[in-house]
């Protein structure tokens, strides 16, 4: 099963990013290039830096100029996060190309592959929802919520994971089409952003 693969490889990623815990340190990517497991250790290593970037741009300290830069930076992480979605979704295309959909077959409300990047982005909320239930230095009314928000959080990932292979299964099965939207982000475009074409004019 797919999800499988997937789970398993986010979490080895988020347990190597923690291993140093720098949002700077460079990807290591232990699959062989051109593999599926490759794209999704990568995507997962864009979703940990970027969680981490995100905590640090929340600092009611920081310097504006540094948390400005911090902010193009999670902008240009979310473009590069988008491009690796859609090259997921490239791989099912592929797999399934020959496919051909029952009449009656029906649409799902997102492609494979941004199901599985809301896998992702759950494994980690899994692993720092299990670090804030195990924290030393917290109460134990926190302790108590945080493990209680980790059971949800487990059980949605036992869900969404069966939706992702029954998704899998059914476009395999031509019960389902698959049909892609390309991700049309207008803000980081220089011909789409009014903010920056009106600067050349």
């Amino acid at each position: 099963m797919i999800s499988s693969i997937c789970n398993e490889v986010f979490h080895q990623c988020v347990k190597d990013y923690h291993e140093h815990n720098n949002v700077d340190a460079a990807l290591q990517n232990p699959h062989e290039a051109g593999s599926l497991q490759h794209l999704f250790y990568r995507k997962n290593f864009i979703d940990t830096v970027q969680w981490h970037l995100e905590d640090i741009v929340r600092d009611p300290n920081i310097d504006p100029v540094a948390g400005l830069e911090l902010k193009r930076r999670i902008d240009r992480s979310n473009q590069e996060r988008t491009d690796l979605v859609e090259q997921i979704d490239d791989h099912f295309i592929v797999k399934y190309k020959d496919i051909i959909p029952h009449d009656d077959a029906t649409l799902n409300t997102e492609s494979p592959a941004w199901a599985i990047d809301r896998l992702s982005i759950l494994v980690l909320k899994i692993w720092h929802m299990r670090e804030e239930a195990e924290r030393v230095d917290a109460s134990d009314e926190h302790r108590k919520k945080c493990a209680d928000k980790l059971v949800i959080l487990l059980d949605q990932q036992k869900d969404l994971s069966r939706s992702i292979d029954e998704l899998l299964h059914d476009i395999a099965a031509g019960k389902k089409k698959i049909k892609v939207y390309r991700q049309m982000k207008m803000y980081n475009d220089p011909a789409l952003n009014p903010v920056l074409y009106n600067q050349k004019a």
